[in-house]
């Protein structure tokens, strides 16, 4: 390495290095892109600051993480996405880029948004929770009209566009009925959220993608019959997909088990769901997987632990999603060459960040070292985030396969410790200039 980047790719035994890393009997991967996460800082520090996230970050091999716009308030100006820049440079542990809801959807505010250096736009089809309007302004769009001008407005940016996609509409009918029941029933959340109710607002935003030309991106895909529609729709615009490994990995069984500790907006569904996102991953339909690393209190969720409803939605995620995709391919679920594109390879191809995402001369020295014969164990004293005693869904999770070093711009900032210092991580912004990109080749 020179520097922050790969200086060459030698014959073992060539070359000269000032420092040598023993990695015998591991595997050297690209460091893992999580194209999905919450901290919400500098808001809400009782459930994680960008110290505590980024360092389990670490701990996951994760090298770069992109921010979501919910804060107080919402990350919807130039100059709120300046302010949080500020914030998380100074407390990184590792690199970071970061969203921005569209806010009032006028071309001077997006496009000053834009050239503030954002990786892309979020929304959500659904209206702001109850009480939380300050965090959601400029970022919930239940109205049709407005996703659609939301989708123009991103597409002149030309910026990815992520949306939280359910029907707003439908979720109405699916609460009205779930309130007949006993809300601490996790059958409640599925009643609450049905599948249908994902699959219409996906289908509604790849229709009106026709039109808009925007790159799409819809988040977090739980269920078979969202699977059904993006390969009803391949072809027809520029959109991907991603999933997270609580919907690969878990079942409703297992949120039954873990309570309110495992309510996740969409809710994780059946295991036939879980077959199609796996099959959706195998043929390129779905071409990334993301943490969606959502942290709360102990406290916010013991609240309340007698209703599905009212619980707050997450679970944090940073530490399981490389063991987890190192565990799959293990099993033979999936190759690891496959894997790494969808943790990593696609997101840099995605997002246009051309210096991440490879092992090449010149790539930014962004890299994760993994021992596919060792184990990982998920316990709260195991993980390293802030929201630990809240990852019930995972606990006493054995994964085959182990992160043993993460490296961001060539120094070593996790080794079985986080040995990293915070303001490492650096401000990731995408390449607006360079050439278009094929979205029929991210699942190469």
């Amino acid at each position: 390495m020179t520097g922050d980047r790969i200086a060459a790719l030698l014959p073992r035994g060539a070359g000269h290095a000032d420092q040598i890393i023993d990695a015998t009997g591991q595997h050297l991967l690209p460091g893992a892109i999580d194209i999905h996460f919450h901290i919400r800082a500098p808001a809400y520090p009782d459930r994680g600051t960008v110290e505590t996230e980024t360092r389990a970050a670490a701990a996951g091999g994760i090298t770069t993480l992109f921010e979501m716009p919910i804060t107080k308030p919402c990350c919807n100006t130039a100059d709120r996405v300046n302010f949080r820049r500020e914030h998380f440079q100074q407390h990184a542990f590792i690199n970071f880029g970061l969203y921005a809801a569209p806010g009032d959807l006028g071309d001077q505010s997006v496009a000053s948004m834009a050239a503030a250096g954002i990786v892309g736009f979020k929304i959500f089809t659904t209206p702001a929770p109850e009480g939380r309007n300050d965090e959601f302004e400029g970022l919930s769009f239940p109205d049709e009209a407005d996703q659609l001008q939301a989708l123009k407005a991103a597409a002149r940016t030309g910026l990815p566009i992520v949306v939280h996609a359910e029907s707003a509409q439908l979720l109405a009918i699916g609460e009205r009925a779930a309130l007949q029941m006993d809300l601490a029933d996790p059958d409640s959340h599925l009643v609450a959220r049905p599948a249908i109710c994902e699959a219409v607002a996906v289908a509604k935003l790849l229709a009106m993608n026709i039109e808009a030309r925007a790159k799409l991106h819809i988040a977090h895909v739980t269920s078979a019959l969202t699977v059904a529609v993006l390969r009803h729709f391949a072809g027809t615009s520029d959109f991907s997909a991603e999933t997270c490994p609580h919907y690969l990995f878990r079942t409703h069984q297992d949120v039954a088990r873990a309570g309110v500790f495992a309510k996740i907006n969409p809710p994780v569904r059946t295991q036939a769901d879980q077959d199609a996102l796996w099959s959706a991953l195998a043929d390129g339909t779905i071409q990334h997987v993301t943490t969606d690393h959502a942290a709360f209190s102990h406290a916010e969720k013991m609240a309340s632990a007698h209703s599905f409803l009212e619980a707050p939605p997450g679970t944090p995620g940073s530490e399981v999603l490389v063991p987890a995709m190192l565990d799959a391919a293990a099993k033979g679920r999936i190759g690891l060459e496959r894997a790494w594109a969808l943790l990593s390879g696609n997101a840099a191809q995605r997002f246009q960040l051309s210096d991440k995402g490879r092992i090449e001369p010149g790539a930014d020295a962004d890299l994760t070292l993994v021992d596919t014969a060792q184990t990982t164990t998920i316990t709260a004293e195991t993980l390293h985030s802030f929201a630990r005693d809240v990852a019930h869904l995972y606990y006493g999770a054995q994964f085959t396969g182990r992160v043993m070093r993460t490296l961001v711009a060539g120094r070593t900032v996790f080794d079985g410790n986080v040995v990293g210092e915070p303001g490492w991580g650096k401000y990731t912004k995408p390449l607006l200039n360079s050439a278009p990109i094929n979205a029929a080749k991210l699942s190469a």
